[in-house]
């Protein structure tokens, strides 16, 4: 059988490629920077976006064990942080919750804000943790 883990993990690259552009992209902000009105990302997010992207293009290049540690690793992480986003309206992996606190707001917004972060890492931790298994 044909192994997905690789190309999975370079989907990643890719997907987290976008995310550290879209603050760059005209159009896609508000007047209070916010992307699709949304999501506040700044150069620490979008560092951590450009990091994460790069470590998932050289775990796809670099061997299948290498990519599925990327998934379930990036994706435990990227999932607690969306988890913990929802409650608190920031993450942990940006310093967030660190530097800002809990943040006050509508708890639809955070869970909105939270969302790319906990599909991206719930898909990650079903492809490495279970997917891998199969593939």
């Amino acid at each position: 059988t044909r192994d997905l883990m690789r190309p999975i993990a370079a989907g990643f690259a890719v997907a987290l490629l976008v995310a550290a552009s879209l603050n760059y992209i005209p159009g896609l902000t508000d007047a209070q920077g916010r992307t699709f009105g949304i999501f506040a990302l700044d150069i620490y997010d979008d560092s951590l976006h450009l990091a994460s992207a790069i470590w998932a293009a050289w775990a796809a290049w670099s061997s299948r064990s290498a990519a599925i540690a990327f998934l379930k690793i990036f994706g435990t992480l990227y999932f607690l942080d969306g988890l913990l986003g929802v409650f608190t309206g920031v993450g942990f992996l940006d310093l967030g919750i660190f530097i800002q606190g809990p943040q006050a707001g509508s708890a639809l917004l955070k869970f909105l804000a939270s969302v790319p972060h906990l599909i991206l890492g719930g898909m990650a931790v079903i492809s490495g943790f279970v997917l891998s298994k199969r593939a």
